[in-house]
């Protein structure tokens, strides 16, 4: 192996090492805000008894997390030191030599196998930890259909993109990037658009929000705030879990509005207006449009620098390519499957600083859509709604500023309470 490989490959496992390390010590900081007692904070949101639920769910959790991970890190850093994903595109070759064909076979191979390998540990997860703390609705059957499935559209649509991206590359010389990062933002286009309509219908039934004082109050505020409503949706999420939810999709005339069954069982109507009033926030300030612009810039980014290290001049190819052999004697082939498995482990870190800069912009977004809906709606009701949906999934809400800095899109609810209490006192001024 050339000291260029040997570099990217230590680098490789520097990148993986690190990231172990470091999600270890975040998950080890959030241990240290843990208390056997309700801390005042937290009096008037949770009663004692679910807090301490909350604690025993947290710590079952993490310890089942930290198994996972340890698992996972393990098997990547025996497969990159043993080569085992040169082995394997060496296997592929043996059935064909067409460039298409291997990357299909080689990535489905890697993403069938270590579905499989994870389902055992995705059973315990649902049907005796979330059974254990009143969570898990779904059955066995359930839960076999939702990997067939998902392995169905992973085939068609995973395997669809990967064949269109793998020719854009062979056939457009150095400059593919442009046109896969015309392809990938077309497709997620796409997926805002349609997602609701085509893709959640094959796991979740969704039914038009029947008439009554429900839907009146919504579209009343709807119509309040210049919000031209025409689908609001409810999804059977009792179907897999107790937890509830709510989002909104879409662009345009396909711009719809999805509750949980179970959020409408838990709520009463002006906490799920008010929840509703968030997210029309979020489409008003035309969040969902930034985040597509965002999106859509970082994959460019991302191609772009892609197409440094595996272009068909890039003099980094063979090597990147090679540095997955590890400390094996196979001859890796310069091939796009490789390329970009490696280039993926090292492009990681500029994908975290991205991801943490995500992180901040979504938190920023979710505090004005709470103010939207605190200011022309009810903030009162609101925190209501929030209060009810962090404690009926026995939320962490005392977690580590770091860890929320590194991984919460939204921000904590004490903090969004707060930010919601300073609204209501500026009212009480006001009307004063």
């Amino acid at each position: 192996m050339s000291s260029l490989a040997m570099t990217f490959f230590y680098l490789i496992l520097s990148i993986l090492a690190v990231d172990f390390l470091l999600e270890r010590f975040l998950e080890y900081l959030n241990t240290t805000r843990w208390s056997d007692m309700l801390p005042k904070e937290l009096v008037g949101i949770y009663q004692e008894d679910k807090y301490r639920k909350s604690q025993q769910y947290l710590k079952v959790k993490q310890k089942f997390s930290w198994i996972i991970s340890c698992f996972s890190f393990a098997a990547m850093m025996t497969l990159l030191a043993s080569g085992g994903f040169v082995w394997l595109d060496h296997l592929m070759r043996s059935f064909s030599d067409n460039p298409i064909i291997l990357s299909l076979l080689f990535f489905g191979i890697l993403g069938v196998g270590s579905s499989i390998v994870l389902i055992p540990f995705e059973i315990y997860s649902t049907f005796v930890i979330e059974e254990r703390f009143g969570f898990n609705k779904t059955t066995m059957r359930t839960f076999i259909l939702d990997k067939l499935k998902g392995w169905l559209l992973g085939a068609i649509i995973g395997g669809g993109l990967l064949s269109l991206i793998v020719w854009i590359y062979l056939s457009m010389g150095n400059y593919f990037w442009l046109v896969v990062w015309g392809v990938i933002t077309f497709f997620m286009v796409c997926m805002t658009l349609f997602y609701s309509n085509l893709i959640v219908p094959l796991f979740n039934k969704q039914t038009l929000l029947e008439p009554g004082a429900l839907r009146d109050a919504i579209e009343s505020f709807a119509a309040d705030t210049g919000f031209n409503l025409r689908n609001i949706y409810v999804i059977d999420g009792s179907k897999r879990s107790s937890k509830a939810n709510a989002y909104f999709t879409g662009l345009g005339m396909k711009k719809r509005i999805v509750l949980y069954d179970t959020l409408i069982q838990d709520h009463t109507i002006s906490e799920l207006v008010a929840i509703l009033a968030h997210e029309i926030g979020h489409y008003k300030m035309k969040h969902t449009r930034q985040g597509i612009v965002i999106g859509v810039l970082q994959t460019g980014l991302m191609l772009f620098v892609l197409s440094l290290f595996i272009g068909k001049d890039s003099w980094l190819a063979a090597d990147l390519c090679q540095s997955l052999a590890g400390f094996s004697e196979y001859k890796a082939v310069p091939s796009f499957q490789l390329g970009i498995l490696a280039f993926g482990m090292l492009y990681s870190p500029l994908s975290l600083i991205l991801g943490l800069v995500n992180n901040v912009l979504s938190r920023r977004n979710e505090y004005a859509a709470d103010r939207f809906a605190g200011e022309r709606y009810n903030p009162g009701a609101l925190q209501e709604a929030l209060k009810k949906l962090s404690v009926n999934q026995l939320s962490n809400l005392r977690p580590h500023p770091l860890y929320v800095f590194f991984h919460y899109s939204h921000p904590p609810l004490l903090s969004r309470l707060k930010s919601l209490n300073h609204l209501i006192s500026g009212d009480l001024l006001e009307t004063k």
